[in-house]
């Protein structure tokens, strides 16, 4: 069944919305760090079709029920990266978050802001039971905004991802429903 992706708010100023065609340049920057690419579908290197197929991907994750990918904008209107909510295992209740953001974006809060915000809506507005993240050991920073948003680190799945040319280790970090109240947030 088909997604509406909603415009959310963030406490902090930002705003979650969906993707349009004028946030390749948003891609194109992605593209060039030296991360994203590999753990994401943003090709590398860009072209500007390759950037259109990719925004086309994100609009068609949603009209297919896949989940609701969400850019992540300023408050002065600028794209600095994306959040998704994945409903692959919905049936089981639960679903998974993935976020990047570009390296001119990174260490203002902008991610621990995007989580949280996602975070409430899916467990308080769409009920989702069973949240779920994957991060690499290495990434002190997605820890931190995953442990920020209330996500209680769960267990080290070893082998768990393929990231380029190898399998890494990830940790699950998981929220329920009753672990956060809509108004004072994690717990």
């Amino acid at each position: 069944m088909p997604l509406d992706v909603p415009v959310l708010p963030t406490p902090s100023g930002l705003t979650l919305r969906p993707w349009r065609l004028t946030d390749l340049p948003l891609v194109r920057e992605a593209s060039a760090d030296p991360y994203i690419p590999l753990i994401t579908t943003v090709p590398a290197p860009y072209t500007e079709a390759e950037g259109e197929a990719f925004v086309r991907r994100q609009w068609e994750r949603a009209s297919s029920g896949a989940g609701y990918p969400f850019v992540i904008e300023t408050p002065d209107a600028r794209p600095v990266g994306t959040i998704g909510l994945w409903l692959k295992d919905l049936s089981q209740g639960r679903a998974s978050l993935g976020y990047w953001l570009t390296p001119r974006a990174r260490g203002h809060g902008a991610a621990a802001s995007a989580l949280t915000t996602v975070t409430t809506w899916a467990l308080h507005t769409l009920r989702i039971p069973r949240l779920e993240l994957h991060v690499e050991p290495w990434n002190t920073p997605s820890l931190r905004t995953a442990e920020h948003a209330g996500f209680h680190r769960e267990g080290l799945l070893r082998g768990w991802q393929q990231v380029g040319v190898e399998r890494r280790d990830m940790y699950v970090y998981g929220l329920l429903r009753a672990d956060v109240t809509p108004q004072a947030g994690p717990h």
